[in-house]
């Protein structure tokens, strides 16, 4: 098995990283991933951005379990994978930090070159005039609006989501946008739905600039991320990753570390 000593090598090597991260990345700050170590789903998936924006029912369910768990997502803090990327920054070592999650840890943890690749979840935006707000202005709109909705107990669920399968969900009330009383969504990239442009082309120039490339917590079973993967190869960029199962890109990388993020990173500290 390859040890931390050689990531550790291979960051040494290089002084401009572009570093990947995935849920991998955050499952020790208590949130739950969606895959299993072969990649493949171990819980039903995520809401689709056309059921979302095509059904009511579909945003009641998801807004009534979205507020049951977000006080649990909200209260999250960064762990050592989280503390450790961000001093690679502070050395000058990091190109930049794309990252799969939508849990803000990475910045919270101190790191500010980071492309959020698929939105943040303490956001939310009107799919009418475009305006955003605070995730906590939309949890106290719901609780007014849903009162004993929130003394309900349920699982937690990646992504601030809660497994809530009992409840009469057609009874929830899903606040309007405040100015336009158009539709609210998390400010998250759904599945089915694109990644912004502006996100894919500084994430595109960052690569360029960059001499190597760290995965670190991600399968890249998702075509978001697996294509600058992809990209890296084509350029000669050399790739290593840190993950506890497999990843699409297995046989492009030049380095697989398989164990726990914070662990493998801790060096950095």
């Amino acid at each position: 098995m390859i040890t931390t000593t050689a990531l550790e090598e291979f960051i040494g090597r290089h002084r401009a990283i572009f570093v990947l991260t995935g849920a991998g990345c955050s499952t020790g700050s208590g949130i739950p991933d969606y895959r299993d170590e072969a990649g493949a789903w171990k819980r039903s998936q995520p809401m689709t951005f056309q059921a979302f924006t095509g059904s009511e029912a579909a945003r009641q369910r998801y807004w009534a379990r979205s507020m049951i768990g977000w006080p649990r997502m909200a209260a999250t803090r960064p762990n050592g994978a989280h503390a450790a990327l961000a001093r690679l920054e502070s050395a000058g070592r990091c190109a930049v930090l794309l990252t799969q999650n939508v849990d803000g840890l990475h910045q919270r943890a101190g790191s500010r070159r980071v492309v959020d690749l698929h939105g943040r979840l303490d956001l939310v935006r009107c799919l009418g005039c475009g305006r955003t707000l605070p995730r906590e202005a939309m949890q106290e709109a719901m609780i007014v609006l849903n009162p004993g909705w929130g003394d309900l107990q349920a699982a937690e669920a990646p992504d601030g989501d809660a497994e809530l399968e009992t409840a009469d969900f057609a009874r929830f009330s899903v606040p309007p946008c405040p100015a336009c009383g158009a539709v609210l969504k998390p400010d998250v990239v759904f599945f089915g739905e694109n990644v912004p442009k502006d996100r894919v082309t500084a994430a595109y120039d960052a690569l360029g600039r960059a001499d190597a490339v760290l995965v670190v917590g991600s399968s890249l079973m998702v075509w978001s991320g697996f294509r600058f993967v992809q990209a890296a190869v084509a350029a000669g960029k050399p790739i290593a990753a840190v993950n506890r199962g497999r990843t699409r890109a297995d046989d492009l990388l030049t380095l697989k570390v398989v164990a726990d993020c914070a662990e493998s990173l801790s060096f950095l500290l």
